[in-house]
């Protein structure tokens, strides 16, 4: 698919619903890890019937949630196009496990993180490199404007130049801002800078980015902690493109 049809087929929600030839070829399958060893949200539940509904519409992945971190073995993952987190804490993968993630990314899979999924491993500088950056506290739970940083870049072309949203927003320490791709950022004109535990850096407030890790593609947004963000048809078209880019269905 050529890069202008592609953004041009995701500028409503009927890019959501199947093609008719997706259905010739069997879906990709995507492990979605929902482990909490900190905070538990209580969207979760509900993430993994969007996201189950999603695959189901586009005709092209399927989601298997789990919360075992024995799926993570280098035999189970190969049956896996992509991993996606949704966690907190330091989640009690053995070193082996461990292996076996970043190997399954480096060898040309995708790994995909949503919200928490910074919160998650912050004395495993390995999983620094994979995702990006960590959490650094959310001074702002409110309606926010957000800047569409790359409006040309297809995962996000169809939102335009901003967008409205209201959600838990996240800070970023850490941020790998030369090894990333910045795709939405906070609007710091939208907030209250001088709130308690606001940290002003020099990259600003990415919420959503991309980034390479070995020969896999990597996708973070911090947003995902609101039931209603959840049930966004913007925030669903995101995450949709951001599977079919991390699984290669997109260029």
């Amino acid at each position: 698919m050529r890069r202008r049809e592609f953004i041009a087929l995701v500028g409503s929600a009927a890019a959501i619903r199947p093609l008719g030839a997706r259905a010739e070829r069997p879906p990709e399958r995507i492990l979605y890890f929902t482990y909490s060893a900190g905070y538990r949200h209580d969207v979760i539940p509900l993430s993994k019937t969007i996201l189950t509904q999603l695959g189901r519409n586009s005709g092209i992945f399927e989601v298997t949630a789990t919360e075992d971190t024995s799926e993570f073995s280098t035999e189970n993952l190969e049956g896996y196009a992509a991993v996606m987190f949704y966690t907190s804490g330091e989640l009690p993968m053995s070193g082996v496990e461990k292996r076996a993630l970043l190997n399954f990314v480096r060898s040309g899979r995708g790994f995909l993180g949503v919200h928490s999924a910074t919160d998650t491993f912050y004395t495993w500088p390995d999983y620094l490199d994979l995702v990006g950056g960590y959490f650094d506290g959310h001074p702002w739970h409110q309606a926010v404007t957000i800047e569409v940083v790359d409006a040309g870049d297809p995962l996000v072309a169809f939102l335009g130049q901003s967008l409205q949203v209201e959600d838990e927003i996240y800070q970023i320490s850490d941020f790998d801002y030369r090894g990333s791709h910045v795709l939405l950022r906070l609007d710091p004109s939208s907030v209250d800078l001088s709130k308690a535990g606001v940290h002003q850096r020099f990259y600003g407030w990415p919420l959503a980015w991309t980034r390479v890790f070995g020969q896999g593609r990597v996708f973070y947004t911090a947003l995902g902690h609101e039931a209603s963000v959840w049930h966004d048809v913007r925030y669903q078209q995101i995450l949709t493109n951001a599977i079919l880019w991390s699984t290669r269905k997109l260029p």
